[in-house]
């Protein structure tokens, strides 16, 4: 008869997703999961039964927490569309102090999206809820007069995101807190 948990797999598995986001997936050996989650290799390997269903897990997880965040903020009609832009766009700006620089859906889609099929579609189903969420945000905001019904509103859309990202990926690269803001501030001009 097995022996029953004696730890909570929840924290195990944030404990792995900081890892995975700070170092990716192929420079995280089993030895370093070891360590950040405090289990023993037994433990990995019976709970989670490989590397890979430990970081899929871990990075579900993270796509759960910032997608459900991220669509809070975009459907929240209250908000003004430039407001609902701004506060995404801010999360690259002003993160999380304990979370590790950037953002690990980008850090994997750069690792293993162009040879991991099923990565790459799980990310692109992520993103692709956020990008429709925000078009129709855009696309009401047109249709009362507070964004201009001229542009496209999933070419906006795609541009917020992209922008997102290339400020995820300039926080990787220790960008001052003033570069950020620049940035933000020049994307809210399309709002």
């Amino acid at each position: 008869m097995p022996r029953p948990r004696t730890f909570d797999e929840d924290r195990a598995i944030d404990a792995a997703m900081r890892l995975f986001w700070t170092s990716g997936y192929e420079a995280t050996s089993t030895q370093d999961l070891c360590e950040a989650t405090g289990l023993g290799r037994s433990s990995i390997y019976n709970t989670f039964t490989s590397k890979r269903d430990l970081f899929d897990r871990a990075l579900r997880r993270y796509a759960e927490h910032f997608t459900a965040a991220q669509l809070e903020v975009i459907q929240d009609a209250g908000l003004p569309i430039r407001e609902r832009v701004r506060r995404i766009l801010w999360t690259a700006v002003e993160p999380d102090p304990d979370d590790p620089a950037g953002c690990f859906v980008i850090n994997t889609i750069v690792e293993l999206g162009p040879k991991d099929a099923e990565i790459a579609e799980l990310l692109d189903r992520d993103h692709e809820a956020k990008l429709t969420a925000l078009t129709t945000a855009i696309r009401a905001a047109q249709a009362t007069g507070e964004a201009d019904p001229q542009q496209d509103a999933t070419g906006l859309a795609n541009y917020v995101f992209t922008v997102l990202g290339g400020l995820r990926v300039a926080a990787r690269r220790n960008a001052s807190p003033e570069s950020q803001r620049a940035v933000v501030e020049a994307a809210l001009r399309v709002f």
